[in-house]
């Protein structure tokens, strides 16, 4: 019997479903922290430009103000890494649009550096799991700069102030370390706790337990990405380690649903979503003996960028040309502002093309939504600048609020917002603005999913065939581990986080190489087999660690005798 079904051959009207598209999902657990940050951020130099009588020169300070959306989930020493990144990837996309705009007001030139940019900054976003918000924010910035009349002189002082507010936004982001140090990484250690819990509920059989598995080991591996980048050494190091012993405990509820008690990790969660003490799992000595190996795993280096943008190539292809085509149509339409064309392809672009159409719908009814929105406020904010900024922050903490619950509630906020930042130089005719807008998202959606659908992602195949084979070999290691006698405790417990990881990996490729279409047919019969024996080998592994540690008890035991 062949090993492939053809999953991939599915039509393309199949996959482009509508049912869920719209559903509201439950808030995201911080939602208020990115919402908080951005007012934080925003508000101070927006203020003080109101209050100097320039606040047309707040597109420049809103670019380094917006960064304080990213990194909320990363723990603090991380989170400044990661700001500092994001601040000057904002201030590269911006002196890059700076100087075109400096240099051509040919209206094709610009759409054409847009569309480029967009395209370098959805690469390295994804490849550095920037995100959320991705990609978005960074396009949008740099698309609005490239269209505003520019001198080679006013640059430097541009991109000053983009930089000033930047920096406001990276001690915005990093202020919340000062009340709660240690928040983010027991916030993962917590979700991972209470994903275990949801699959142990199962018993490993129930309806669903296949989604709320693969749910597990997907919070499994972000909490120990995010304890992988906490300190090794020093005060921190002693919150990891006591971290990690938890994300083991989430580790072995998933490999053994059916002995594990799912009130016991929730109630470890809830301990931990507070400020007390970190909650001890048990014996010390089986406590030392289950991190044995881990070392060795969250000390490795992740593989080189070049890599990981190698498999992201489709992507930035799709991103280029839609981007590019979108503003071309915008123009020759003779809409005035082609980047809002531009930045809605930007903004659709997701793993596949079944989530990029869901996003594509989404945009849509977001921001013809939120085009509404805009004409019941433009009104009240025509009064005065002071009730013009007041909207933009109401505004702003509306997006972030509501973005998490579905993407198009979140858009019903940005419209308006955008369409009022437009403002911030001088007052224009609303109904312009709100048909150029609905003309330029629907152009914007319809040209660039048609490039998403022109170019294939047919290396989603051949990566869904790398992570079965990665899979299959961290399997044979684990097992080979096992059938010896007495096995190196750290040898074992390394090649059962490694056969874990693969798992996690082989799910989450399959799920978006299932997404393509076009593509050959994908090894459906090889997934689910390695899938399986993978998760019996787990099991197992898990199951020996207590013969072990009792075997162990009773040496410790004869020796005191003796």
């Amino acid at each position: 019997m062949s090993s492939t079904n053809p999953a991939s051959g599915t039509s393309l009207g199949r996959r482009l479903s509508l049912a869920g598209v719209l559903r509201l999902r439950r808030p995201s657990e911080i939602w208020f922290k990115p919402a908080l940050s951005s007012v934080a951020a925003v508000a101070p130099p927006n203020l003080l430009l109101l209050a100097l009588g320039r606040l047309d020169l707040a597109m420049y300070t809103m670019a380094g103000s917006l960064c304080a959306l990213y990194a909320h989930n990363r723990p603090y020493a991380a989170r400044a890494r990661t700001l500092a990144g994001v601040v000057l990837g904002m201030l590269g996309g911006v002196a890059v649009a700076l100087g075109t705009a400096s240099l051509t007001r040919n209206a094709v030139v610009l759409v054409t550096v847009g569309a480029l940019l967009a395209a370098v900054q959805k690469a390295l976003c994804d490849a550095t799991r920037v995100g959320p918000p991705g990609n978005v924010i960074l396009t949008f910035v740099s698309s609005a700069v490239l269209f505003v009349p520019q001198t080679p002189g006013r640059i430097p002082a541009h991109l000053a102030l983009a930089a000033a507010a930047g920096a406001w936004a990276w001690a915005v982001g990093m202020a919340p370390a000062l009340v709660r140090p240690h928040g983010p990484e027991r916030r993962a250690t917590a979700q991972a706790l209470n994903a275990a819990a949801a699959y142990a509920a199962t018993r490993g059989i129930g309806d669903g337990h296949d989604a709320a598995r693969a749910a597990g080991y997907a919070a499994v591996q972000a909490a120990w990405q995010t304890l992988l980048s906490l300190p090794a050494t020093g005060i921190r190091a002693t919150t990891r380690r006591s971290l990690e012993h938890l994300v083991v405990r989430a580790e072995v509820a998933l490999a053994a649903p059916a002995d594990t008690d799912p009130e016991r990790l929730r109630a470890w969660a809830r301990v931990l979503r507070g400020t007390g003490r970190i909650p001890r799992t048990g014996d010390a000595s089986a406590d030392a003996d289950e991190l044995l190996g881990a070392d060795a795993e969250l000390t490795a280096r992740p593989a080189p960028l070049r890599r990981r943008l190698g498999p992201l190539a489709p992507i930035a292809v799709r991103t280029a040309l839609g981007c590019a085509l979108a503003g071309y149509a915008s123009l020759a339409l003779g809409i005035g502002r082609p980047y809002w064309a531009l930045v809605t392809a930007a903004a659709l672009y997701q793993a596949n093309l079944t989530l990029t159409w869901s996003r594509a719908v989404q945009r849509v009814v977001g921001n013809v939504t939120g085009v509404l929105l805009f004409a019941a406020l433009v009104p009240l904010a025509h009064l005065g600048q002071v009730l013009l900024v007041l909207f933009c922050l109401a505004l702003n903490f509306g997006a972030e609020a509501l973005i998490t619950r579905n993407y198009w509630l979140g858009s019903v906020c940005v419209t308006p917002m955008a369409l009022l930042i437009t403002e911030f130089a001088g007052y224009q005719q609303p109904g312009r603005l709100i048909t150029e807008r609905v003309v330029d998202t629907l152009v914007g959606a319809l040209v660039g999913f048609l490039a998403a659908v022109a170019v294939t992602n047919r290396r989603a195949g051949d990566r869904v065939e790398q992570a079965v084979t990665a899979a299959d070999l961290a399997r044979e290691r684990a097992a080979r581990l096992l059938a010896e006698a007495d096995p190196a405790p750290a040898a074992l417990e390394a090649a059962r986080r490694g056969l874990a990881a693969a798992l996690t990996e082989l799910r989450a490729t399959a799920d978006g190489a299932a997404g393509e279409w076009w593509g050959r047919a994908l090894p459906q019969e090889r997934v689910v087999l390695a899938e399986q024996s993978g998760h019996r080998t787990l099991a197992e592994a898990v199951r020996r660690q207590p013969a072990r540690r009792d075997r162990d008890t009773a040496t410790r035991a004869e020796d005191v005798r003796r």
